[in-house]
Parts: C-alpha cells; sequence; structure tokens
C-alpha cells in the first residue's frame, strides 16, 4: 500500500460572506441596497491533517462547527479561501440526502447520472444497478420521481449508490442518522467491507456511538478549527465531558 495520504489538509479557511440588508421585498431590497452590513463569517480556520488510505475517520462537533463544510471541500462543491485539501484517489460523496439527485427524475434514471458524474460509463453503471437497487431496499419505487421518495428512501439509495461506485475514498455526511437500524447495520457491514479492501473513509456524525463502532480515529471541530485528534474513544469521552463545549 502506497505510503501518500489519502487526504492532505494544509492550513485549509473557509470564509463565506453574509448580507445584512433588513430588506423583505423587491422595494426595500432596493431602497436598502447601499446601506446593506457586509459580514465575513470564517467556518473553516486554518485546519490541517493528514489521513492514511484505508482507514475510517469521523468528524464530530456541534452545529455549525464547520463539519459539512470540510466535507463540502474535499468533494470540491466548495473552494477554500486559502489553503487546501486534496484527495489521491476516486471520491465518492454523500453529503446530504438527496445531493445530486434530481427531483423529477426516476431513482434508477438517478444512478445512472449519478454515475456518470462520478466517473463511470453506462455500461460499468448498468453491471452495478440490480445491486444497488437491492442494497437500497426500495423495490418498485426505484421507478418513481425521487421527489415522491421520503428522506429514509432518499438516504438508502444515496448511500447504495455510493458504495457502488468503486471508489477509493468514501465521503459520508450523516447518512447513518436516517433510517431504521437494520439498514444503518446494512450500512456499517458495506463501509466494512470498504475498509477491508483498502477504501478510506471520511464521515460526518452526530451519533456517537456509530462514531466508537465504525471509525478508528476521530476530529472534532469547534469552531472551525481541530479541537482534538485521535481514537473515537478518547475523543468522543472529551467530548461528552465538555458538553460539546
Amino acid at each position: 500500500m502506497s505510503s501518500e495520504p489519502a487526504i492532505v489538509a494544509r492550513d485549509l479557511v473557509k470564509d463565506f460572506v453574509v448580507s445584512h440588508s433588513g430588506a423583505n421585498s423587491l422595494k426595500t431590497t432596493i431602497l436598502w441596497f447601499r446601506k446593506a452590513r457586509v459580514e465575513k463569517l470564517r467556518v473553516l480556520d486554518g485546519v490541517s491533517f493528514d489521513i492514511g488510505k484505508g482507514t475510517c475517520v469521523a468528524v464530530i462537533g456541534k452545529n455549525g462547527a464547520g463539519k459539512s463544510t470540510l466535507l463540502a471541500l474535499l468533494a470540491r462543491v466548495y473552494r477554500p479561501t486559502s489553503g487546501f485539501i486534496r484527495a489521491n484517489g476516486r471520491i465518492a460523496p454523500l453529503l446530504e440526502l438527496g445531493a445530486g439527485f434530481h427531483p423529477d427524475l426516476t431513482g434508477l434514471e438517478n444512478v445512472l447520472f449519478n454515475g456518470v458524474i462520478l466517473g463511470l460509463s453506462r455500461r460499468e453503471i448498468s453491471k452495478r444497478i440490480d445491486q444497488i437497487v437491492e442494497f437500497s431496499e426500495i423495490g418498485h419505487s426505484i421507478d418513481a420521481p425521487v421527489r415522491t421518495y421520503s428522506s429514509g428512501m432518499l438516504a438508502r439509495l444515496g448511500f447504495a449508490v455510493a458504495g457502488h461506485m468503486d471508489a477509493e475514498i468514501l465521503v459520508v455526511d450523516e447518512v447513518l442518522s436516517v433510517g431504521d437500524l437494520d439498514f444503518e447495520r446494512k450500512c456499517v457491514r458495506r463501509i466494512q467491507e470498504f475498509r477491508e479492501n483498502g477504501g478510506t473513509i471520511f464521515f460526518v456524525s452526530h451519533h456517537l456511538e456509530t462514531v466508537r463502532r465504525v471509525a478508528d480515529r476521530c476530529l472534532w471541530l469547534k469552531d472551525g478549527r481541530i479541537a482534538a485528534d485521535g481514537t473515537p474513544d478518547e475523543v468522543t469521552a472529551l467530548y461528552e465531558d465538555r458538553g460539546g463545549r
């Protein structure tokens, strides 16, 4: 196995610009335009880490700590303000429920569409269709528009697609928090198989028991910075002891 890390982040900074105009209509927007107060919101502030290939790393922290932004930067949904984050290998991102799904396309059509986006040929995707549908457990709904899906069905299909794309790095944001216990266990087994085959996993979760059961390393993000980095047992215990503060 190569000694090159699967994921590298160095002095990663991400700012968002928020405008506070106080306007609630087109007319007041025009009148308030010149008076609008612009605020720079720093979501990530100098984050650095290396993640070795074949490891499973969880990111925990309170809402607004920068967890989802970190994953979105890795998946190239956003660009960093400064610093960098780089992945060495094909990424299969599952950032939020239904991310990348077109609401008016069927589940099957979305599987084909997402597979192409992730770099597979139509032939490669077709070979995986039956496995994806079976794993998702959504049955005949695969032929219905995904706008008719529940959040649990979206999670099932999204994870099924990401988990069957032959990626080297799986990036997952809170998907295990939706769905029944049996499906969560199936996802955990799939993650374990992915790891056994040399895959790297980077995931966000608020479910600390899942973090302790699945991950072999844990990052605690607090106010856009890494507050702790260590084993899941150590970091989650520290997080619980401090109440996330």
